[in-house]
Order: C-alpha cells, then sequence, then structure tokens
C-alpha cells in the first residue's frame, strides 16, 4: 500500500503525511463569511475538503472536521478597513445582523447538503468566540508584538519578521509588502503600512460591537480562525485548508499570530485549492459574473444556458486536480453532465450484474487490466487526491460494464474474486469517497427542509412587499410541478401537481 501524500503549500512540496497522533486527525478550514447568499465561489473548496474529510476516514482516521461561520462583520484588509459586511448588509435588508447572519447561514447549510457534503463535527462562530480572541491578542500584546492605537490593536508585522518568516507560505517578501500595500483608511495609526488589525475600535455606526480592554470594537478577520483552531484542534494541529486567494493576508497572519501565542507554527500541512474562473476570466462582482449557487441549480443567470444539478457541479469538480484552476463555462459543464450519467448508470448496471462463480478468468488479459485499473484508484488518492485520475480509470471500465451486460464481453470473463472486486471498488470510491449519489435519489425529509426555506424566504419577500421575488418563486415551483398554496393567518403548504 503506497503512503498518502499531500502537497504542502508551505514548503511548495509532496510530502508523505504524518498525523501529530498516529490515527487521529485535526484539520481546519476557513468556512464562509455570511454576509450573502453562497456563490459558486464556496462550491470548489468545501467539496474539495469534504473528499479530503471521507478519504482520511477512509484510511482509518478519526477526523475531527473544524469549519469556522465568519459572523462578526470581517472588514477587509484589502478595501475600507472598518467596512462591516454583515452590518451593511443587515441595513440594506432591513434585519438584524443577527437574523441575517442565520439567514445565510441557512442557506449556505442548505447547499452543501445538496452537494452532498458531510457535515464539519464542529463549526464554530466568530462571535461565540469573542473572548478567546481577546485572549490571544491580550498574549500577543504582553509578547510585544502588538501595539494599542486610539481603541484599536495591530500586529507589529516588522518586528515579527526580525525572527520569524512572515510571507513564507504566500511567497511575499516583507520589503515588496511595504511598497504595494494599498493606502487603507486607519493606515495613519499603524507603525508600517504590512501591520494588520487584531481589534478595531468601534465607530458610532458600527451596529456589532464587544466590549474590550481597548474599548468597544471588533474583531479583525485573521484573530478569529487563529482563536478557533487553537481552541479545538490546540496549539498544533495537522491540516488547513482553504482557497489560494486565503494564502495572503490571511493564512500569513494566522501563522504570525499564532507563532507568537502558541510559541510555534500551528499547522504541519497547508492544503489549498486553486481559483475557479467564469467563461476564462476571474469570477467577481465587478465582471458581473458571480453566479450563485441556486442560480446555478436554476439556470436564473444571463451566463448559463440552462440549470445543472449539484452532482453534476460535484463531478464537475472533482474531474480536475483540486490544485489546478477550474473554468465554469455552459460546454464543459454540458460534457459534464452526459459524463456523469453515462458512468452513473453504468454503476446502477454493475450493481445489478449477477456474481459469478468461476474461480479462474475466462481472459487473464482482461481479469489483469481490470485489476490494475482499480488498484490505481487508491494510488491517484495517496498522490495528493487525485479524483481526476481515479475518475478517468472509471470511464476505462465502463465499456468493460457494459460488454458485460450487452453479452459483448462473456460472464466469466473475470474471476469472481475480481467481479466482485470490481463492484466493491465502484461504490467505496464513487459513493463513499467521492460522495455521488443519484440525481433520482428522493429523500423526503431533505425535500421537506428545502421547501420549508424556500416558503421562508417567500413569506420574508411578501412581508417587504416584493412582490417580485415572492411570485417567481411560487412560479418557478410551479413549472417544477409544485404548487404552493396559500393558507389561513398567512401560513403556506405545497403539494405536488
Amino acid at each position: 500500500m503506497s503512503q498518502l501524500k499531500v502537497f504542502n503549500s508551505y514548503t511548495r512540496q509532496k510530502e508523505v503525511f504524518k498525523s501529530i497522533v498516529d490515527g487521529h486527525v485535526g484539520m481546519y478550514v476557513c468556512g464562509p463569511t455570511v454576509s450573502g447568499e453562497s456563490h459558486l465561489g464556496h462550491a470548489r473548496p468545501y467539496i474539495t475538503f469534504d473528499i479530503i474529510y471521507r478519504y482520511l476516514m477512509h484510511l482509518g482516521n478519526k477526523v475531527r472536521y473544524v469549519r469556522n461561520i465568519t459572523d462578526a462583520g470581517h472588514f477587509e484588509e484589502e478595501g475600507r478597513e472598518a467596512e462591516d459586511k454583515i452590518s451593511k448588509k443587515a441595513v440594506i435588508e432591513k434585519l438584524e445582523p443577527m437574523e441575517l447572519v442565520q439567514k445565510y447561514t441557512n442557506l449556505f447549510h442548505w447547499a452543501m447538503l445538496q452537494f452532498n457534503n458531510i457535515e464539519p463535527n464542529i463549526e464554530p462562530t466568530a462571535t461565540g468566540h469573542i473572548v478567546e480572541q481577546i485572549n490571544m491578542i491580550e498574549k500577543i500584546i504582553e509578547d510585544g508584538f502588538a501595539y494599542v492605537v486610539n481603541g484599536s490593536v495591530y500586529f507589529d508585522v516588522k518586528k515579527y519578521a526580525e525572527t520569524h518568516e512572515y510571507g513564507k507560505l504566500s511567497g511575499r517578501k516583507i520589503d515588496d509588502l511595504l511598497e504595494t500595500t494599498r493606502e487603507l483608511e486607519g493606515q495613519d495609526e499603524k507603525r508600517n503600512k504590512q501591520d494588520f488589525a487584531l481589534w478595531k475600535a468601534a465607530p458610532p455606526e458600527h451596529i456589532m460591537r464587544w466590549k474590550s480592554p481597548w474599548g468597544e470594537g471588533f474583531p479583525g478577520w485573521h484573530i478569529e480562525c487563529s482563536a478557533m483552531a487553537t481552541k479545538y484542534l490546540g496549539h498544533e494541529f495537522d491540516i488547513h485548508g482553504g482557497g489560494m486567494d486565503l494564502q495572503f493576508p490571511h493564512h500569513e497572519s494566522e501563522i504570525a499570530q499564532s507563532t507568537i501565542c502558541n510559541g510555534h507554527a500551528p499547522v504541519r500541512y497547508w492544503l489549498h485549492n486553486n481559483m475557479i474562473t467564469i467563461n476564462g476570466r476571474k469570477m467577481g462582482k465587478s465582471y458581473n459574473n458571480q453566479i450563485m449557487l441556486t442560480q446555478m441549480f436554476s439556470g436564473d443567470h444571463p451566463l448559463l444556458e440552462k440549470g445543472y444539478s449539484p452532482m453534476t457541479i460535484r463531478f464537475f469538480i472533482l474531474q480536475t486536480h483540486y490544485r489546478s484552476t477550474l473554468d465554469f463555462g455552459n460546454e464543459a459543464l454540458l460534457a459534464a453532465e452526459k459524463g456523469l450519467k453515462r458512468l452513473w448508470e453504468a454503476y446502477e448496471t454493475l450493481q445489478k450484474l449477477p456474481a459469478t462463480d468461476n474461480a479462474t478468468p475466462a481472459d487473464t488479459e482482461l481479469d489483469e487490466k481490470v485489476k490494475k485499473l482499480i488498484s490505481e484508484f487508491e494510488e491517484f488518492m495517496n498522490d495528493d487526491f487525485n479524483t481526476a485520475k481515479v475518475l478517468a480509470n472509471m470511464f476505462e471500465l465502463v465499456p468493460v460494464i457494459n460488454g458485460i451486460k450487452d453479452k459483448h464481453i462473456a460472464a466469466n470473463a473475470m474471476s469472481a474474486t475480481t467481479f466482485a472486486l470490481l463492484k466493491s471498488s465502484f461504490k467505496t470510491y464513487l459513493e463513499d469517497i467521492l460522495g455521488m449519489r443519484s440525481e433520482n435519489e428522493t429523500n423526503n425529509g431533505k425535500l421537506d427542509g428545502v421547501m420549508q426555506l424556500l416558503i421562508e424566504m417567500r413569506k420574508e419577500a411578501r412581508g417587504k412587499k416584493d412582490y417580485a421575488t415572492s411570485d417567481k418563486i411560487r412560479n418557478q415551483l410551479l413549472e417544477m410541478g409544485i404548487l404552493l398554496k396559500d393558507e389561513k393567518g398567512g401560513d403556506m403548504s405545497y403539494s405536488f401537481e
């Protein structure tokens, strides 16, 4: 059996994975900022780390998977520093900030359920860990690596860089950071431009605020993850994951904070998935090509020819190695849809084929070919989770499966042992590890949960007199054969037409 190797972003090389405690793995993945609906950019990291989570468990590990929810505003290091995304959106939607947080957290969870992602073991929120963040900041100040100005606290990057490597993960040099840091609000408070905020004093209009030793304010983005990862995974843990866009400044800053606070580097293996593009362009509001997951499923977006099922999107993502860029285009998605249909039909055919009792294969060459293709499943997954190659091997086995069904290949061509291995391996890898499930799979409990979510969204729209959205939800459900009924007292129910 080959050893699992992972590409460590920190060392920029593949390394044999060895957990701190044998048989136990601690993994932290940066979760979403729930200031809006989940978009296509959320699909890739959480599907990627769902696969990693599944495979680590398949290898016999007990995994503690921690994925946070950022609900404390999270001002941008690359934009207006004091801007609170959640408070700003709450004002627009006329909701309490935590009401908005709950709404979009629910939508995020719903989307992850559609993708068949397993829930993390712990999902801490930033607002639930203000005390831990303040404690970390106090320790960093005490050790002389942070300073207080006008009620805000900044991490002293220049001082840290005198004795530590700041910029190693992202490949940035501290001298370059001095020259390239943008002019941001509050920069004149800092000793150096590259210093980042651990705590920000809250201006009078800021809704989300907490008491601290430095006055009322709110935590910096980076300190949230350091505090939660330390609390649930310890001073040093095995894997920290996220998208490549988080390497700087977020993960770089996490390393600095945690190293000072805990006395050593916090993470053994840094894993990062690459970015996605839409028709060759980076996804972003400025390009007007940000596609929400609900739009992806429904096709209700000018860049989409049609809607694509969650399993098609999951399959499409897994056809490319997680460290390669991935372009979402209609042509590629349509091809993925067809490919998934072909593969799943072959899998269902395989499950129905009767077992044979022949001890020796009639076609030794075919038997050896099938065994080799199956044995490579594990080899490819152990090579930095290469799902693309596993799927390629599965497609090579499709003609064999179809050949037996159509009687072009004799039922006894393979030995009974090889045939049993083919059946069990397909199920283990396609369903248990890659997390694929039938497009036609119906779970009434899940469906009811989704419907209740849509009913709540329609009620909310009607309450705001947003009749366009209210009618759109009702009409689109009607097109799918689901009738929403308005009951007495403002309640709603649904039935299938």
